[in-house]
Protein backbone atom coordinates (compact mmCIF):
# COMPACT_ATOMS: atom_id res chain seq x y z
CA UNK A 1 0.00 0.00 0.00
CA UNK A 2 1.28 3.39 -0.60
CA UNK A 3 0.61 6.19 1.88
CA UNK A 4 1.13 9.87 2.55
CA UNK A 5 4.02 10.47 4.45
CA UNK A 6 5.04 14.41 5.91
CA UNK A 7 8.75 14.33 7.51
CA UNK A 8 9.31 17.46 9.30
CA UNK A 9 12.70 18.71 9.47
CA UNK A 10 15.41 18.19 6.57
CA UNK A 11 18.52 17.53 8.84
CA UNK A 12 20.42 14.10 8.65
CA UNK A 13 17.53 12.44 10.03
CA UNK A 14 14.56 14.01 8.50
CA UNK A 15 16.63 14.15 4.82
CA UNK A 16 17.54 10.11 5.05
CA UNK A 17 13.87 9.64 6.03
CA UNK A 18 12.37 11.25 3.01
CA UNK A 19 14.80 10.09 0.92
CA UNK A 20 14.30 6.18 2.15
CA UNK A 21 10.41 6.34 2.64
CA UNK A 22 10.00 8.57 -1.33
CA UNK A 23 10.74 5.04 -2.53
CA UNK A 24 7.46 3.75 -2.29
CA UNK A 25 5.56 6.11 -0.92
CA UNK A 26 4.53 9.82 -1.49
CA UNK A 27 6.81 12.22 0.90
CA UNK A 28 6.31 15.80 2.07
CA UNK A 29 9.16 17.51 3.85
CA UNK A 30 8.32 19.98 5.71
CA UNK A 31 10.48 22.80 6.80
CA UNK A 32 10.81 26.35 8.09
CA UNK A 33 13.77 27.33 6.01
CA UNK A 34 12.65 28.25 2.43
CA UNK A 35 16.56 27.59 1.27
CA UNK A 36 15.86 24.10 2.28
CA UNK A 37 12.48 23.93 0.73
CA UNK A 38 14.19 25.00 -2.67
CA UNK A 39 16.99 22.35 -2.47
CA UNK A 40 14.78 19.48 -1.82
CA UNK A 41 12.79 20.81 -4.56
CA UNK A 42 15.68 21.09 -6.90
CA UNK A 43 16.78 17.36 -5.68
CA UNK A 44 19.69 18.61 -4.13
CA UNK A 45 20.63 17.27 -0.67
CA UNK A 46 20.37 19.76 2.71
CA UNK A 47 23.43 18.40 4.19
CA UNK A 48 26.59 16.71 2.69
CA UNK A 49 25.59 12.43 2.40
CA UNK A 50 26.74 11.16 -1.00
CA UNK A 51 23.87 8.34 -0.89
CA UNK A 52 20.97 10.96 -0.29
CA UNK A 53 22.32 12.82 -3.46
CA UNK A 54 22.78 10.14 -5.67
CA UNK A 55 19.58 8.66 -4.57
CA UNK A 56 18.15 12.58 -5.68
CA UNK A 57 19.96 12.03 -8.97
CA UNK A 58 19.07 9.00 -9.89
CA UNK A 59 16.05 7.03 -8.24
CA UNK A 60 12.28 8.59 -8.97
CA UNK A 61 11.11 9.43 -5.71
CA UNK A 62 7.81 10.88 -4.76
CA UNK A 63 9.14 14.21 -2.94
CA UNK A 64 8.51 17.78 -2.33
CA UNK A 65 9.49 20.77 -0.10
CA UNK A 66 6.94 22.73 1.36
CA UNK A 67 6.60 25.56 4.04
CA UNK A 68 3.21 25.03 4.37
CA UNK A 69 2.07 23.24 7.45
CA UNK A 70 -1.55 22.81 6.31
CA UNK A 71 -0.79 21.19 2.98
CA UNK A 72 1.67 18.84 4.93
CA UNK A 73 0.01 18.04 7.26
CA UNK A 74 -3.54 17.44 5.96
CA UNK A 75 -3.99 14.26 4.40
CA UNK A 76 -0.91 12.58 5.68
CA UNK A 77 -0.73 9.09 6.98
CA UNK A 78 1.93 9.32 8.75
CA UNK A 79 4.00 12.70 10.55
CA UNK A 80 7.24 11.75 10.97
CA UNK A 81 9.06 14.04 13.73
CA UNK A 82 13.08 15.01 12.79
CA UNK A 83 13.44 18.31 14.37
CA UNK A 84 16.27 19.27 16.84
CA UNK A 85 16.49 18.76 20.39
CA UNK A 86 19.07 20.17 21.59
CA UNK A 87 20.32 19.56 24.95
CA UNK A 88 19.61 22.53 27.95
CA UNK A 89 22.16 23.09 30.37
CA UNK A 90 19.76 24.92 32.65
CA UNK A 91 17.21 22.48 32.85
CA UNK A 92 19.02 19.63 32.47
CA UNK A 93 16.54 18.72 29.64
CA UNK A 94 16.44 18.51 26.36
CA UNK A 95 14.80 21.01 24.53
CA UNK A 96 11.68 19.19 23.34
CA UNK A 97 9.42 22.29 22.03
CA UNK A 98 10.40 21.72 18.38
CA UNK A 99 8.46 18.51 18.70
CA UNK A 100 5.36 18.98 20.85
CA UNK A 101 4.93 21.73 18.26
CA UNK A 102 4.74 19.49 15.62
CA UNK A 103 2.31 17.03 17.77
CA UNK A 104 0.01 20.51 18.68
CA UNK A 105 0.06 21.13 14.92
CA UNK A 106 -0.97 17.92 13.29
CA UNK A 107 -3.72 17.53 15.45
CA UNK A 108 -5.20 20.90 14.64
CA UNK A 109 -5.33 19.69 11.25
CA UNK A 110 -5.00 15.84 11.25
CA UNK A 111 -7.04 13.54 13.75
CA UNK A 112 -6.16 10.23 11.46
CA UNK A 113 -2.46 10.52 11.04
CA UNK A 114 0.20 8.79 13.22
CA UNK A 115 2.69 10.81 14.62
CA UNK A 116 6.39 8.75 14.58
CA UNK A 117 8.93 11.12 17.00
CA UNK A 118 12.36 10.09 15.17
CA UNK A 119 14.03 13.23 17.62
CA UNK A 120 15.76 11.67 20.31
CA UNK A 121 14.08 12.73 23.32
CA UNK A 122 14.05 11.87 27.43
CA UNK A 123 12.72 8.37 28.70
CA UNK A 124 8.97 9.17 29.38
CA UNK A 125 8.66 11.63 26.92
CA UNK A 126 6.60 10.12 24.34
CA UNK A 127 3.96 8.66 26.99
CA UNK A 128 3.58 12.30 28.69
CA UNK A 129 2.52 13.50 25.25
CA UNK A 130 0.13 10.83 24.67
CA UNK A 131 -1.80 11.77 28.50
CA UNK A 132 -1.27 15.14 27.42
CA UNK A 133 -2.86 15.52 23.92
CA UNK A 134 -5.46 12.15 24.60
CA UNK A 135 -3.66 10.41 21.69
CA UNK A 136 -2.46 7.03 21.47
CA UNK A 137 -1.44 7.59 18.27
CA UNK A 138 2.31 9.11 19.20
CA UNK A 139 4.95 6.54 18.69
CA UNK A 140 8.62 7.00 19.17
CA UNK A 141 11.18 5.46 17.06
CA UNK A 142 14.90 6.01 17.78
CA UNK A 143 17.36 6.64 14.73
CA UNK A 144 20.38 5.09 14.82
CA UNK A 145 23.10 6.59 11.68
CA UNK A 146 26.15 8.65 11.45
CA UNK A 147 26.70 12.35 9.90
CA UNK A 148 27.56 11.51 6.06
CA UNK A 149 25.89 7.97 6.26
CA UNK A 150 22.42 8.24 7.15
CA UNK A 151 20.91 6.99 4.19
CA UNK A 152 23.37 4.19 4.35
CA UNK A 153 22.29 3.40 7.69
CA UNK A 154 18.67 3.69 6.98
CA UNK A 155 19.39 1.13 3.59
CA UNK A 156 21.31 -1.26 6.18
CA UNK A 157 19.78 -0.77 9.32
CA UNK A 158 21.19 -2.68 12.45
CA UNK A 159 17.81 -2.77 13.78
CA UNK A 160 14.85 -1.25 13.96
CA UNK A 161 12.88 -0.60 17.32
CA UNK A 162 9.32 0.85 17.12
CA UNK A 163 8.62 2.63 20.49
CA UNK A 164 4.72 0.76 20.06
CA UNK A 165 3.16 -2.28 20.06
CA UNK A 166 -0.26 -0.67 18.09
CA UNK A 167 -1.49 -1.87 14.39
CA UNK A 168 0.07 1.19 12.81
CA UNK A 169 3.39 1.14 14.54
CA UNK A 170 3.82 -2.29 12.50
CA UNK A 171 2.53 -0.70 9.61
CA UNK A 172 5.60 1.80 9.65
CA UNK A 173 7.92 -0.86 10.99
CA UNK A 174 7.13 -2.68 8.02
CA UNK A 175 7.72 0.82 5.39
CA UNK A 176 11.11 0.85 6.94
CA UNK A 177 12.13 -2.85 6.59
CA UNK A 178 10.52 -2.40 2.83
CA UNK A 179 12.68 0.72 2.07
CA UNK A 180 15.74 -1.04 3.10
CA UNK A 181 18.02 -3.41 1.26
CA UNK A 182 19.32 -5.32 4.01
CA UNK A 183 17.96 -8.93 3.62
CA UNK A 184 17.30 -9.91 7.39
CA UNK A 185 16.36 -6.69 9.68
CA UNK A 186 15.62 -7.17 13.05
CA UNK A 187 12.53 -5.21 14.37
CA UNK A 188 11.62 -5.18 18.03
CA UNK A 189 8.94 -3.78 19.35
CA UNK A 190 8.55 -2.43 22.99
CA UNK A 191 6.61 0.47 24.93
CA UNK A 192 7.59 4.04 23.97
CA UNK A 193 9.70 4.62 27.06
CA UNK A 194 12.04 1.24 26.98
CA UNK A 195 12.12 2.67 23.22
CA UNK A 196 13.67 6.06 24.48
CA UNK A 197 15.88 4.35 27.02
CA UNK A 198 17.68 2.05 24.17
CA UNK A 199 18.85 5.23 22.59
CA UNK A 200 20.08 6.70 25.34
CA UNK A 201 21.70 4.18 26.72
CA UNK A 202 23.20 3.06 22.78
CA UNK A 203 24.95 6.30 22.32
CA UNK A 204 26.30 6.88 26.00
CA UNK A 205 28.14 3.21 25.57
CA UNK A 206 29.56 4.95 22.45
CA UNK A 207 30.29 8.09 24.63
CA UNK A 208 31.87 5.27 27.01
CA UNK A 209 34.08 3.17 24.28
CA UNK A 210 35.41 7.03 22.89
CA UNK A 211 36.09 7.93 26.44
CA UNK A 212 38.39 4.78 27.58
CA UNK A 213 40.00 4.91 24.05
CA UNK A 214 40.98 8.35 25.17
CA UNK A 215 41.67 8.26 28.55
CA UNK A 216 44.19 5.49 27.14
CA UNK A 217 46.02 7.56 24.96
CA UNK A 218 46.09 10.47 27.54
CA UNK A 219 47.82 8.00 29.85
CA UNK A 220 50.36 6.40 26.62
CA UNK A 221 51.17 10.38 25.56
CA UNK A 222 52.10 11.52 29.55
CA UNK A 223 53.87 8.61 29.87
CA UNK A 224 55.80 8.26 26.97
CA UNK A 225 54.12 5.57 25.45
CA UNK A 226 53.05 4.27 21.85
CA UNK A 227 49.33 4.49 22.20
CA UNK A 228 49.16 2.80 19.33
CA UNK A 229 50.60 -0.56 20.15
CA UNK A 230 48.63 -0.62 23.32
CA UNK A 231 45.43 0.03 21.11
CA UNK A 232 46.06 -3.04 18.75
CA UNK A 233 47.28 -5.09 21.54
CA UNK A 234 43.65 -4.40 23.37
CA UNK A 235 41.41 -4.94 20.64
CA UNK A 236 43.24 -7.79 19.58
CA UNK A 237 41.02 -9.42 22.18
CA UNK A 238 37.73 -10.59 20.60
CA UNK A 239 35.60 -9.08 23.54
CA UNK A 240 36.66 -5.68 22.94
CA UNK A 241 36.91 -5.46 18.57
CA UNK A 242 39.23 -3.49 16.77
CA UNK A 243 36.28 -0.89 15.56
CA UNK A 244 35.26 2.39 17.40
CA UNK A 245 38.92 2.76 19.27
CA UNK A 246 40.71 5.45 17.20
CA UNK A 247 41.58 8.36 20.18
CA UNK A 248 40.29 11.68 19.52
CA UNK A 249 39.69 15.15 20.66
CA UNK A 250 36.71 13.68 23.04
CA UNK A 251 33.28 12.93 21.66
CA UNK A 252 31.32 15.64 20.09
CA UNK A 253 28.57 15.85 17.00
CA UNK A 254 25.05 16.51 17.25
CA UNK A 255 24.10 12.93 19.33
CA UNK A 256 26.98 12.01 21.74
CA UNK A 257 27.71 15.01 24.30
CA UNK A 258 23.95 15.76 24.49
CA UNK A 259 22.33 12.22 25.58
CA UNK A 260 24.96 11.06 27.86
CA UNK A 261 23.82 14.47 29.64
CA UNK A 262 19.93 13.71 29.32
CA UNK A 263 20.68 9.89 30.47
CA UNK A 264 22.73 11.66 33.45
CA UNK A 265 19.79 13.76 34.81
CA UNK A 266 17.25 10.67 34.18
CA UNK A 267 19.22 9.15 36.72
CA UNK A 268 18.20 12.13 39.07
CA UNK A 269 16.94 9.60 41.53
CA UNK A 270 19.07 6.42 40.65
CA UNK A 271 22.64 5.38 42.37
CA UNK A 272 25.12 5.76 39.43
CA UNK A 273 29.35 6.43 38.95
CA UNK A 274 29.91 5.05 35.61
CA UNK A 275 27.31 7.72 33.88
CA UNK A 276 28.88 10.67 35.25
CA UNK A 277 31.98 9.66 34.55
CA UNK A 278 31.33 9.29 30.98
CA UNK A 279 30.23 12.96 30.88
CA UNK A 280 33.14 14.41 33.26
CA UNK A 281 35.67 12.38 31.06
CA UNK A 282 35.25 14.53 27.82
CA UNK A 283 35.75 17.20 30.04
CA UNK A 284 38.61 15.70 30.86
CA UNK A 285 40.18 14.77 27.87
CA UNK A 286 39.52 18.51 26.45
CA UNK A 287 41.47 19.76 29.30
CA UNK A 288 44.09 17.57 28.81
CA UNK A 289 44.60 18.23 24.68
CA UNK A 290 44.22 21.78 25.34
CA UNK A 291 47.22 21.95 27.82
CA UNK A 292 49.42 19.23 25.81
CA UNK A 293 49.10 21.83 22.97
CA UNK A 294 49.85 25.17 25.24
CA UNK A 295 52.78 22.92 26.95
CA UNK A 296 54.74 23.57 23.42
CA UNK A 297 54.24 27.11 23.47
CA UNK A 298 52.84 27.87 20.37
CA UNK A 299 52.42 31.57 19.27
CA UNK A 300 49.62 30.73 16.99
CA UNK A 301 47.63 27.57 16.92
CA UNK A 302 46.01 26.76 14.10
CA UNK A 303 42.54 24.71 13.80
CA UNK A 304 42.08 22.56 10.26
CA UNK A 305 38.80 21.88 9.62
CA UNK A 306 35.34 22.07 12.72
CA UNK A 307 33.93 19.32 11.29
CA UNK A 308 35.29 16.28 12.88
CA UNK A 309 33.24 13.38 11.31
CA UNK A 310 34.27 11.84 7.99
CA UNK A 311 31.97 13.40 5.22
CA UNK A 312 29.66 15.27 7.17
CA UNK A 313 29.62 19.02 7.24
CA UNK A 314 28.56 19.17 10.79
CA UNK A 315 30.81 20.81 13.78
CA UNK A 316 27.99 21.16 16.33
CA UNK A 317 29.46 20.62 19.01
CA UNK A 318 32.95 19.30 17.49
CA UNK A 319 35.21 18.39 20.50
CA UNK A 320 37.95 20.62 19.01
CA UNK A 321 35.83 23.92 19.37
CA UNK A 322 36.03 22.56 23.13
CA UNK A 323 39.97 22.43 22.46
CA UNK A 324 40.16 25.52 21.13
CA UNK A 325 38.13 27.57 23.78
CA UNK A 326 40.94 26.19 26.19
CA UNK A 327 43.74 27.46 24.25
CA UNK A 328 42.35 30.64 23.69
CA UNK A 329 42.06 31.17 27.29
CA UNK A 330 45.37 30.59 27.56
CA UNK A 331 45.83 33.73 25.69
CA UNK A 332 47.51 31.99 22.51
CA UNK A 333 45.90 33.26 18.90
CA UNK A 334 43.93 30.57 16.95
CA UNK A 335 43.31 30.59 13.30
CA UNK A 336 39.86 28.81 12.20
CA UNK A 337 40.40 26.41 8.57
CA UNK A 338 36.80 25.81 8.32
CA UNK A 339 35.48 26.43 4.06
CA UNK A 340 32.00 26.20 5.65
CA UNK A 341 32.29 29.18 7.59
CA UNK A 342 30.83 32.30 5.73
CA UNK A 343 31.69 34.70 8.66
CA UNK A 344 35.11 36.08 9.06
CA UNK A 345 35.52 34.80 12.88
CA UNK A 346 34.31 32.26 14.75
CA UNK A 347 34.12 32.24 18.72
CA UNK A 348 36.61 35.86 17.99
CA UNK A 349 38.85 33.92 16.11
CA UNK A 350 39.78 34.51 12.85
CA UNK A 351 38.28 32.30 9.84
CA UNK A 352 41.00 31.74 6.69
CA UNK A 353 40.20 30.25 3.98
CA UNK A 354 43.38 30.52 2.15
CA UNK A 355 45.03 27.19 2.94
CA UNK A 356 48.41 28.02 2.12
CA UNK A 357 48.81 31.29 4.43
CA UNK A 358 47.20 29.31 7.45
CA UNK A 359 49.95 26.47 7.25
CA UNK A 360 52.07 29.35 7.37
CA UNK A 361 50.83 31.37 9.77
CA UNK A 362 50.29 28.33 12.14
CA UNK A 363 52.60 27.20 14.37
CA UNK A 364 51.07 24.29 15.54
CA UNK A 365 47.99 22.73 13.43
CA UNK A 366 45.74 20.79 15.17
CA UNK A 367 43.79 18.33 13.06
CA UNK A 368 41.34 15.23 13.54
CA UNK A 369 42.94 13.34 10.29
CA UNK A 370 46.07 13.59 8.89
CA UNK A 371 45.04 14.44 5.69
CA UNK A 372 46.89 15.12 2.26
CA UNK A 373 46.38 18.69 2.01
CA UNK A 374 48.96 18.60 5.36
CA UNK A 375 51.30 16.58 4.02
CA UNK A 376 54.18 19.25 3.58
CA UNK A 377 53.30 20.45 7.10
CA UNK A 378 53.76 17.00 9.39
CA UNK A 379 55.96 18.71 11.67
CA UNK A 380 53.53 21.36 12.28
CA UNK A 381 50.82 18.96 13.05
CA UNK A 382 49.09 17.97 16.48
CA UNK A 383 46.57 14.59 15.43
CA UNK A 384 45.35 11.77 17.95
CA UNK A 385 44.46 9.89 14.12
CA UNK A 386 45.94 6.60 14.74
CA UNK A 387 44.13 4.56 12.40
CA UNK A 388 42.45 6.94 10.24
CA UNK A 389 39.07 6.07 10.62
CA UNK A 390 36.06 7.32 13.27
Amino acid sequence: MRYKITVVGTGYVGMSMAVLLAQRHEVIALEIDSHRVDLVNARKSTVVDADIQAFLDHRDLSLRGTLDKQAAYLEADFVVVATPTDYDAETDFFDTRSVETVIQDVLNYNDTASIVIKSTVPVGFTEMMQKKYACHRIIFSPEFLREGRALYDNLHPSRIIIGSELPQAAVFAEMLKAASEKEAVDVLFMRSTEAEAVKLFANTYLAMRVSFFNELDSYALAQGLDTRQIIEGVSKDGRIGDFYNNPSFGYGGYCLPKDTKQLLANYKNVPQNLIQAIVSANTTRKDFIAAEIVGRAPQVVGIYRLAMKAGSDNFRSSAVQGVMKRIKAKGVEVLVYEPLIEDQRFFNSEVIRDLEAFKRRSDIIIANRMVEDLEDVTEKIFTRDLFGKD
